[in-house]
């Protein structure tokens, strides 16, 4: 594994990493290359229809919002067909299709055809005969031949997809089709939709469009992220219609399944809050970071971090630290980011000692803390001020210090792990520059810029909008130089980058929905309230854990706006502030993503370090154990989000700090000198006494601390010195 001369030089990529491609025959190659610039063709119009919405001409909210999930679903069904499957045996032909699947696709076809027909018919007596179709034309058997030739498609899909990758698979045209023929539908009768949604004057028609639009959502949703996310859904959808026979809380009266689904994809469900940032600040947000990746400014911050960093003790990991925090910052989702900086971090830390399981762990844990990092905090900010009405730049002001406290008790761990092994840093002759690198300081104009203008007032679009043009600009201060090809390979990458976050938004709005249908939040928040009247700490326990079962399998933007719906009420119920309320949620469901069992950022850098997944997630869960403390300290301690007098700040500030290090210790096993398990218990005994509130409580940590100085550096030190001689 070797540096190449553009990384030398401070310009390019620190590693050269090959990617291995599956051989084909020169026919399929063709096949697939055809429709990989078709397929890009899309993305680039799919990211430039947002853009030009977002920035010169506002659509009407929900033509936008169901534009943006049926655009969504079409190139997620299109790329999920052709692109990122492939097939056992390059050089076979295609085997002839059975008669099953051949029936299904007729069905499919048929289904479908049909809905976009009456579609089609409809739309045009509007547009060409000026007069609206009669309610009762097509539209009461419309629903139900597109529900079955979509479940066709979807059978089909799951049975038979495999055959020939270089080339679409026509039950995955038919479920992009089934999409149109959905938003087709919905926009058409888009007015008297809003009437009936989830009343008794809902018509067949309304229902049978629901339910297609709920399947093709799930289905997706089970491509791009697994089963776990679809079977949440479903728990809840089960909820909706079982209700009548669950007891305590749990209880209510019921839905009819018109009712229901046609409630689910209105502004209150599918097309609520989530898909409302997903369409805006989290597409706005992953567009900017594909524009760095594309022009090589990105690429600039890892080489900056090596340069700084990568000479230290266990360099490599401290680079993925701050590399990783800065651009999952951006991106907006834990696993993303993994893959994209791990590629370049994993087999370097590798490379100076660290296992497997710690390399992925570190690219992981550093990931998943980039959507705390503030002031994007991967559109998490955004997100919660959408959601509470608290100012956005209070929302950043208060994530400062636990991200501070997360950031730096990672690098400690990291730190001390690598002064236990002995570790060494890369060789200076083998990292770039930092004599060239700090001329193109200038490359960090992006990000400057777009953090003065959200400071300076100006909406969050315009901000992200003037970022992505000063990466254009920057780039022609560099050998690469963002031309046409490159600024339609950036809109390519963001709309690929964005269509999981679609996915998993829309199949989140389903979940608001049941919640909001069901009235299940203000009931959870009885719950709590009965629980804090034993004891309060046991409530925000109980929070703390359906936090992360709720944002188990989801990307973070959908983990947390599931569990502001659900768990924010209670506790806000119990007294809690608003800001720390929801704070309190979003940490935890940021850290689902590095939680056993359904660890999804720790996955993905096992699949890239070659480790055991589930090993890979307990050890990230160990790194980023400070993570799972902060919120309670800052439950208790109101100062750790900067509300309160100065003095009291930088009081709760430090001993913080401090205990982060005592933790840190606690969990490596290093204490000036390795560390006995005895002495790992008190030292994180005493971490917890400096992070409780109190200087009672920051004595005794102190006194515990600097004992266990003295025990280490007098008596455990000298005796393995002794007997490291003697040997």
């Amino acid at each position: 594994m070797s540096v190449d001369a553009a990384s030398a030089a401070g310009t390019g990529p620190v590693i050269a990493q090959g990617v291995d491609e599956e051989p084909m025959a020169p026919n399929q190659r063709d096949a697939r290359a055809r429709t990989g610039v078709l397929i890009a063709v899309l993305c680039a119009a799919y990211t430039l229809f947002h853009l030009f919405v977002m920035v010169i001409y506002p659509l009407e909210t929900w033509t936008y919002r169901m534009m943006h999930v049926c655009g969504g679903l079409i190139i997620g069904f299109l790329t999920y067909s052709a692109l990122t499957q492939r097939s056992n045996d390059a050089d076979a032909a295609p085997a002839p299709r059975g008669m099953a699947e051949l029936a299904l696709l007729g069905v499919a076809a048929l289904g479908v055809g049909y809905g976009l027909a009456v579609i089609a018919y409809a739309w045009g007596a509007w547009w060409l005969a000026g007069v609206a179709a009669p309610p009762a034309f097509g539209f009461r058997t419309y629903g139900l031949p597109l529900a079955i030739g979509t479940a066709a498609a979807v059978i089909s899909g799951w049975l038979y997809s495999s055959r020939d990758r270089s080339r679409i698979y026509p039950g995955d045209l038919i479920l992009c089709m089934a999409s149109i023929a959905v938003l087709g539908y919905i926009l058409f009768v888009v007015g008297g939709l809003r009437m009936r949604a989830g009343t008794a004057m809902a018509q067949p028609g309304d229902l049978w469009a629901a339910v297609t639009g709920v399947v093709l959502i799930l289905e997706l949703t089970r491509r791009l992220t697994g089963l776990a996310l679809v079977i949440i859904v479903g728990v809840f959808i089960g909820y909706s219609f079982l209700g009548p026979w669950l007891p305590g809380f749990l209880n209510h009266r019921g839905y009819t399944a018109t009712r229901f689904f046609t409630y689910i994809f209105t502004d209150q469900g599918v097309l609520g809050d989530p898909i409302a940032v997903s369409s805006t600040y989290i597409i706005l947000f992953i567009v900017f970071a594909a524009f760095l990746q594309a022009s090589k400014v990105g690429d600039y911050f890892v080489n900056f971090a090596f340069a700084c960093a990568g000479q230290a003790r266990g360099g490599p990991a401290k680079v993925a630290v701050f590399a990783s925090g800065l651009m999952g910052m951006i991106n907006g989702t834990s696993a993303g980011n993994v893959v994209s900086t791990g590629s370049l971090t994993i087999p370097l830390m590798k490379r100076v000692g660290y296992s497997a399981k710690s390399s992925a762990a570190i690219e992981a844990t550093a990931s998943s803390g980039g959507q705390i990092l503030p002031p994007i905090m991967g559109a998490g900010a955004f997100i919660m001020a959408e959601v509470t009405g608290i100012p956005y730049t209070d929302i950043v002001v208060a994530a400062i210090i636990p991200a501070l406290l997360y950031f730096v008790s990672v690098y400690f761990m990291v730190d001390l792990q690598a002064l236990k092994l002995n570790m060494k840093g890369l060789p200076r002759s083998e990292l770039p520059q930092f004599k060239v690198l700090i001329r193109q300081v200038y490359l960090f104009l992006p990000i400057i810029i777009l953090i003065y203008t959200l400071f300076a007032g100006y909406s969050v679009i315009r901000a992200g909008a003037m970022g992505m043009a000063s990466a254009a600009m920057v780039s022609w201060l560099t050998p690469h130089r963002m031309g046409p090809r490159q600024i339609f390979k950036a809109l390519d990458m963001g709309a690929k980058m964005t269509i999981q976050m679609v996915a998993v938004c829309a199949a989140a709005g389903i979940i608001v929905g049941v919640i909001a249908l069901t009235g299940v939040g203000a009931r959870f928040s009885s719950l709590l309230l009965s629980i804090a009247d034993q004891n309060q700490y046991l409530a925000m326990f109980f929070a703390m854990c359906i936090s992360i079962i709720l944002g188990m399998g989801m990307p973070t933007t959908a983990a947390y706006a599931v569990a502001a719906a659900v768990v924010a009420p209670g506790l806000i119920a119990l007294g809690v502030p608003v800001l720390v309320a929801h704070f309190f949620v979003f940490y935890y469901a940021v850290m689902s993503a590095i939680t056993p069992p359904v660890a999804l950022a720790a996955y993905a850098g096992a699949a890239l370090s070659g480790s055991d997944p589930m090993k890979t997630s307990v050890e990230a869960f160990r790194l980023g154990l400070a993570a799972f403390i902060v919120p309670f300290m800052f439950f208790g301690s109101h100062e750790l989000l900067m509300q309160g007098e100065w003095i009291d700040i930088i009081h709760a500030t430090a001993t913080a700090l401090l205990g982060m290090f005592l933790l840190s210790a606690g969990v490596i096993g290093y204490y000036f000198g390795h560390a006995s398990m005895v002495v790992r218990l008190i030292l994180i005994g005493a971490a917890l006494s400096m992070i409780a509130v109190g200087w009672l409580t920051d004595i005794v940590g102190l006194s515990v601390a600097a004992a266990l100085f003295v025990w280490q550096r007098r008596i455990v030190t000298p005796a393995t010195l002794s007997h490291g001689r003697a040997d």
